[in-house]
């Protein structure tokens, strides 16, 4: 047989070219997003929702992060705030198990379902043809070029360089914003920093307990599924886990009741989510600045302890029975693919979230509530049980309403084409411990993803968006600004109220409450004519100068205030619209009704505001 060396070196460069071309495969799109956990996996929906190329780089094969993937499928907080698409995953929880109390099955939640049902969820939230997903997909270094961004990922082992507009650090940890050497803060803030006379006097590097989740599965009273004993086992580690007292406080009450620990977190279908602070499988393993493979042989010490827990429950408790689901994980020991981090590097951004702005958001220096994009009502709940050299003090005792988290949180300073999500947005230590839930982090995902949107939309870097256009998308999407849990989204009044109270023209009240913190708006009740007036001057100055009643804002009050401040409003299109709107004329205008009207005529909400919530013109 003879050869053709030509035509055989042509064929070898051919086949040599083509490899190359697929080894250095290169994608474009609009937005790239880091990390597929709670936060991305929103983000991602409503990018792509508002007709953006949108692709998600995933390292396992699981969307949902801590909901799914860390196995923490019990719900925290946000019960009666159903914004947006938490409320849209709320309700697909319901239609796949029946109704509300269906998932009611465990006392640390409202809500609470298996992993593997929530991923599934969630992979049909996001089928988009403008989404696209790359699971055991790892991002191995990112460059900027001009206006954009070059990330190179691996894929199955190939690399693939991704060419986008803008990323959204969705990432766990933070990761990614370490690596571009964005300025963050770690550990706990200091008093003299942040003002927070909760804060310890001196900053420090501690972090929150991490936790290796388990889902335990009920195989039957006759069933052994004892685990072998692991390394290390002491039993005398668990001693009070079945205090159930206060599962939070290191104080022992012996309220001992082990049935009752185990339904803490009872999911449907016989399953049991294993996440018990006290004397359970909580651990301190500080790893946020450790290298990839640092933390995975850390975190070994963290599965140790929760296999640990299982033993113990197992045998000392006697439930042999409960044996790791093995329906739930895709992974060989039947553990979730990710821990349970409470805390990650928090971005200094454009606007720094304090517990003074959330205790107190009405009488600061600045207004971040106007600025707000996200929701939240659980207390500040942090975990440090398990380090004794963290400072003993007691954050949950600090009394907060329920609060807006603001945009600039998710902006850094300086860094161009970058959005932080998840649990690494500008917020204090402090505040931290009730940022870093699960709905709240789902709903810091979709502002993510809306800012992106937006700035995508209008080619805008991030910082430059006009604020008020990123709160109307979120609001076009159901999404709360303000949290107020007497008006809800199908409610007719509900984008009037949510624009009015991110003005500040109407405020709401805010009311610490358990473990469940309330904003009431009262949209049935009257107000005074003085308080309208104090209201709209705050956006508008030159209505300080008017005068009222100590009576109740009533159509005729109303009009003569609207037109003193923008006197095109003829009194004829103002009764017209009220006659339309069937509001009565001889009574007092309630909150909601006086909202409408002053949405419809001064439209307050297309004034400018910077970070800070600080108007920068008061024209019409």
């Amino acid at each position: 047989m003879e050869l053709n060396f030509p035509k055989t070196i042509l064929l070898l460069a051919l086949l040599c070219s083509a490899v190359l071309v697929n080894a250095q495969k290169k994608i474009e799109t609009d937005l790239l997003i880091i990390g597929g956990g709670a936060s991305g996996t929103m983000a991602a929906i409503q990018a792509s929702r508002m007709g953006i190329n949108t692709l998600i780089v995933e390292e396992t094969e699981w969307l949902g992060g801590m909901l799914t993937s860390g196995g923490v499928s019990a719900i925290d907080g946000n019960h009666n705030l159903p914004s947006g698409l938490w409320g849209e995953f709320r309700d697909r929880l319901y239609q796949h198990y029946g109704g509300p109390k269906k998932i009611e099955t465990g006392w640390v939640s409202n809500t609470l379902f298996e992993p593997s049902v929530g991923q599934m969820i969630l992979r049909n939230m996001a089928k988009n043809p403008k989404l696209h997903v790359y699971y055991h997909t790892s991002w191995q270094k990112i460059n900027r070029n001009g206006d954009s961004w070059t990330t190179e990922v691996l894929r199955e082992g190939k690399k693939i360089q991704i060419h986008s507009k803008l990323i959204i650090d969705a990432t766990e940890l933070g990761d990614v914003m370490a690596f571009l050497k964005v300025p963050y803060s770690l550990g706990m803030d200091s008093r003299k920093e942040t003002g927070e006379v909760f804060a310890p006097e001196v900053a420090n590097d501690i972090v929150q307990d991490l936790t290796y989740v388990v889902t335990l599965k009920d195989y039957g009273k006759d069933a052994d599924k004892t685990i072998a004993k692991p390394l290390a086992y002491n039993a005398k580690l668990f001693e009070c886990a079945c205090d159930v007292s206060d599962p939070s406080s290191n104080a022992i009450k012996v309220q001992n009741d082990c049935a009752k620990m185990l339904a803490y977190g009872k999911l449907p279908n016989g399953k049991f989510m294993i996440n018990w602070p006290k004397c359970g499988n909580d651990i301190y393993l500080n790893i946020v600045e450790m290298s990839k493979e640092n933390r995975e042989l850390a975190l070994k010490a963290a599965k140790l302890r929760s296999l640990q827990f299982v033993y113990y429950i197992q045998t000392v408790l006697g439930y042999k029975n409960l044996g790791l689901a093995d329906d739930e994980y895709p992974t060989k020991d039947k553990l979730p693919m990710i821990p349970y981090y409470r805390e990650s590097r928090r971005l200094k951004g454009m606007a720094n979230f304090t517990a003074n702005d959330l205790m107190n958001p009405y009488s600061q220096n600045t207004a971040l509530y106007r600025t707000g994009i996200a929701v939240g009502d659980y207390p500040i709940d942090h975990h440090h049980l398990k380090n004794p050299d963290a400072p003993k003090i007691d954050f949950i005792k600090i009394k907060v309403p329920s609060y807006s988290i603001p945009l600039g949180s998710l902006i850094p300073r300086e860094t161009k084409g970058l959005i932080a999500a998840e649990k690494n947005i500008s917020v204090t230590n402090i505040v931290g411990g009730t940022t870093r839930l699960q709905p709240v982090v789902l709903l810091v995902g979709q502002a993510a993803g809306a800012l992106a949107a937006t700035a995508i939309i209008n080619s805008q870097e991030p910082k430059d968006v006009d604020i008020r256009k990123v709160q109307q998308a979120l609001l076009n999407s159901k999404a709360y600004l303000m949290p107020y849990q007497d008006v809800k989204p199908d409610d007719r009044d509900f984008e009037p109220i949510q624009r009015i109270g991110a003005m500040g023209i109407i405020k709401g009240e805010g009311v610490p409450y358990k473990w469940a913190n309330q904003t009431w708006f009262y949209p049935d009740s009257a107000i005074k004519e003085s308080f309208l007036i104090a209201g709209i001057a705050s956006c508008y100055p030159d209505a300080a100068k008017l005068t009222g009643k100590d009576e109740y804002v009533n159509a005729r009050s109303c009009f003569k205030l609207l037109s003193a401040v923008n006197p095109a409003i003829s009194k004829t299109t103002f009764d017209q619209f009220l006659t339309n709107e069937k509001i009565d004329f001889a009574k007092p205008l309630k909150r909601h009704e006086i909202a409408r009207i002053i949405d419809h005529f001064l439209n307050p909400f297309s004034l400018k505001i910077n970070f800070n919530g600080i108007y920068q013109s008061s024209k019409l």
